[in-house]
């Protein structure tokens, strides 16, 4: 693994930070975060006309920059120091990427293009938290995550209303002239309540025929208006830059998201590896995310214990002070190198991908994060247990990440379980199975 960056990493990280540092301070984050779509849709444009934010990891072929995991994981780390309420993680981390994999030609000029250029925003919709599940970082994706097939999540079914039988039509396979229709609902959608496109995981089959499959929904209509039976509904979150939504399907239109129409098995099995590649590279990106917040957060705290004095000296004179001040230090360096390794990962770095080093990344890089953030509270004293300090921003960042793909602990059981660290019978089978990143996590 080469650890230095390019010339053009430098630059997409230099130039992002510079705009950032202009138009997105607190004040700004604030006045976004309490618009109709929870941020501030004219710096989003810049972003994307100005850096090609949104298409940064998508082909040249669909209007991207043609990147990879490790440039997008450096401007998430951009943003995460800004904690910039935008998009992106809903449509360049978890969205377009299944799109590329699974869309097939004629889907992806459909939808690429405008999601690259800033144009349309997209979100992926998981029933019942289980976003985690799903890209198989807390556990295998590869059970009835969706709903079960009898009752709860998204339900998916052929209509037969919208066309008749094809003659020689196999079992299961869809009519001519047919349709896919979602039923169900979902919680806690980053991005839902806004976003044009979503793609959603349903059940399909029923009992019979158990399989989770995923679909695209037009969400917004050409004249701005809803999908017939799609209702979206924005939630309270604590973290108000991570807008969240309920959504409900009721009859809902959608299209199949991959090659086999009839949503087979081979579809089956395509998407749960498309949601596994997807979720290292999420992984990796929320991991330098988290790492750019706490970075920020440190740097805040140490200016102003630089300047608060008590008993007539700053309080970073103190020696117990700048103890708690270098091991948060410590704790964000070790998290950044993680979360670079797993973002070189992501993109192939490794000839053998190693299983599990995106999760242990995220895991390390948000337990930085809540160490910082709880101690910026802490070291700014009575002014940093206002809601109103900009401590609170980060704080509040820390509290919600770990619900998103978390908890830390799970992510680490989910690692090691890949990674056979407790095969049983252990002995050098067992340690040959497990990589770098799962030894230097556990300290072996």
């Amino acid at each position: 693994m080469d650890a230095a960056f390019t010339e053009e990493q430098d630059e997409i990280r230099r130039t992002l930070r510079a705009l950032l540092d202009k138009r997105c301070g607190p004040d700004e984050v604030r006045a976004a975060v309490r618009t109709p779509t929870g941020y501030d849709e004219a710096l989003w444009r810049q972003l994307a006309e100005q850096l090609g934010l949104p298409g940064l990891a998508l082909p040249a072929a669909y209007g991207g920059a043609g990147c990879g995991p490790t440039e997008l994981a450096l401007a998430c780390e951009e943003t995460g120091r800004a904690v910039l309420p935008a998009p992106l993680i809903g449509t360049a981390v978890l969205a377009a990427p299944l799109i590329l994999a699974l869309g097939g030609e004629r889907r992806r000029a459909e939808l690429l293009p405008a999601l690259a250029a800033g144009q349309s925003t997209a979100a992926l919709v998981v029933p019942g938290g289980r976003l985690g599940t799903a890209l198989a970082l807390t556990g295998p994706n590869d059970g009835d995550w969706a709903g079960g097939g009898r009752a709860g999540g998204i339900q998916a079914r052929w209509s037969q209303e919208h066309g008749g039988g094809a003659p020689g039509r196999s079992p299961g396979a869809p009519r001519a002239g047919g349709g896919w229709r979602l039923y169900g609902e979902a919680e806690q959608v980053l991005g839902g309540h806004a976003a044009d496109v979503l793609v959603v995981a349903a059940h399909a089959g029923g009992f019979a025929r158990s399989r989770t499959l995923l679909f695209t929904v037009r969400a917004k209509g050409p004249d701005g208006a809803e999908a017939p039976g799609l209702l979206r509904t924005r939630q309270t979150a604590m973290d108000e830059t991570r807008p969240q939504a309920r959504i409900e399907l009721r009859d809902v239109a959608a299209e199949l998201l991959g090659e086999d129409p009839s949503g087979g098995d081979g579809a089956t099995d395509a998407v749960a590896a498309a949601l596994a590649a997807t979720g290292a590279t999420a992984a990796a990106c929320l991991a330098a995310e988290a790492v750019g917040a706490a970075d920020a957060a440190l740097s805040r705290t140490v200016g102003y214990v630089k300047e608060r004095t008590q008993f007539g000296r700053p309080i970073g004179s103190f020696q117990a002070v700048q103890h708690r001040l270098a091991d948060l230090y410590v704790a964000v360096q070790a998290a950044r190198s993680a979360a670079y390794y797993a973002a070189w990962a992501a993109g192939g770095g490794r000839a053998v991908p190693e299983p599990g080093a995106g999760a242990l990344a995220l895991a390390q890089a948000l337990e930085a994060l809540r160490a910082v953030a709880a101690e910026a509270v802490q070291l700014h004293g009575g002014i940093g247990f206002t809601w109103e300090h900009a401590a609170h921003l980060y704080f509040k960042r820390a509290a919600c990440d770990e619900l998103l793909l978390g908890p830390v602990h799970r992510l680490r059981a989910r690692a090691a379980e890949q990674a056979g660290l407790f095969v049983s019978g252990g002995g050098a089978d067992a340690g040959a199975l497990v990589g770098p990143a799962v030894r230097a996590a556990v300290g072996a």
